[in-house]
């Protein structure tokens, strides 16, 4: 018979083979932390590589917005006018190849339109279509110097283009502000020192009209488009002749709503010979429903300032510049709910304040 203590060594056993598969198990070999750690290093090295991609392609993302930004007018905007600018109408226009390097931009405003055809019709307010409160007040001779001012001022600057600019704003009349003005200054042989005065068809290459605007932020906006048809670019330059009571209106609130830099805007402000009570309300006048309504809708695109624009279009007439002049779009558009907020929307010019 065995007894109890014959089976200890069998036990003992079992128990040291049951240890050398558990550490066999559990306790890696060299060679299992090499493979482990090799793996380890592959997995780390694709992480890396993941993560050096992701910040190349957002390098590469951020240089594009940053040259997108800081390019060139006609790099950042070229694709633009090509997708918005029909073949169809491209065919017809021909530039004038001594007009493409113009770089200044004189505005002559429209105020009525004069319906005379000779130069003695000039003064007489019987030849213009005038509201109540420019009759009888000076404000024909005024009008008449601010056409030979901008014709003045582009005549002697070679690289300027001279834009009357107004629209057909009075029912009683099949023209416009702009045509008319461009009408009286040839009445008054104003171009004729200009070597090109003698040919009847080209009097003065470096003035036109633009005929569609209706009130004077329009009068601004709509010039730069006009600029472009003519010239194919954007003016670096811009000389406003206007009434000095309207400087305001211009140089705070115009030119800020356009985002255009003010070292190289200037505004020609001249006034009616007249004095007294007449200018004082001609000030007040402009103030109240100039300068005033302005404050408060910069794009003049609500409610009073939207009605008067309304009331000046009798014919209804549409203006071509979403077209024409494509990088002005956004601006065009630009009517935002609330009245005094800035377009911050790209323009084909540097942007300040």
């Amino acid at each position: 018979m065995l007894s109890a203590h014959s089976d200890l060594p069998n036990s003992t056993t079992r128990r040291a083979g049951y240890q050398r598969e558990s550490r066999r198990f559990h306790s890696p070999s060299i060679v299992d932390i090499r493979v482990t750690l090799r793996y380890l290093r592959a997995r780390s090295r694709l992480t890396n590589l993941g993560v050096l991609l992701l910040a190349a392609f957002a390098s590469l993302s951020f240089l594009h917005t940053l040259s997108f930004i800081f390019s060139s007018t006609s790099a950042a905007f070229s694709d633009v006018y090509a997708e918005y600018s029909p073949p169809s109408i491209l065919a017809t226009i021909e530039r004038n190849e001594t007009l493409k390097g113009l770089d200044h931009l004189i505005i002559v405003p429209g105020h009525a339109i004069w319906m005379g055809s000779r130069p003695d019709h000039v003064l007489n307010e019987e030849y213009w279509t005038l509201e109540d409160y420019q009759k009888g007040s000076g404000q024909v001779l005024a009008i008449t110097d601010h056409i030979k001012h901008g014709v003045a001022l582009a005549m002697e600057d070679e690289n300027s283009l001279l834009v009357f600019s107004g629209g057909q704003t009075r029912l009683l009349s099949t023209t416009t502000e702009a045509e008319s003005y461009m009408r009286l200054a040839l009445s008054l042989d104003l171009f004729r020192n200009h070597p090109l005065s003698s040919l009847a068809l080209l009097p003065f290459p470096r003035a036109t009209t633009e005929t569609y605007a209706l009130d004077s932020y329009q009068n601004l906006l709509f010039s730069f488009a006009r600029f472009h048809e003519v010239t194919g670019r954007y003016p670096s330059r811009v000389t406003v002749v206007g009434y000095e009571m309207k400087r305001r209106r211009f140089e705070e609130l115009h030119r800020p709503a356009i985002q255009f830099p003010a070292r190289f805007f200037e505004y020609v402000g001249l006034e009616p010979p007249t004095g007294g009570g007449d200018s004082a309300r001609a000030r007040e006048g402009e103030f109240q429903n100039g300068y005033k309504p302005y404050t408060a809708d910069l794009y003049g695109c609500h409610d009073f300032l939207l009605a008067k624009r309304r009331a000046r279009n009798p014919f209804l007439r549409f203006h071509p510049y979403h077209t024409s002049a494509p990088e002005l779009r956004g601006l065009l558009d630009w009517c935002p709910s609330d009245p005094r907020t800035i377009y911050q929307g790209p323009l084909p010019w540097e942007a300040t304040e």
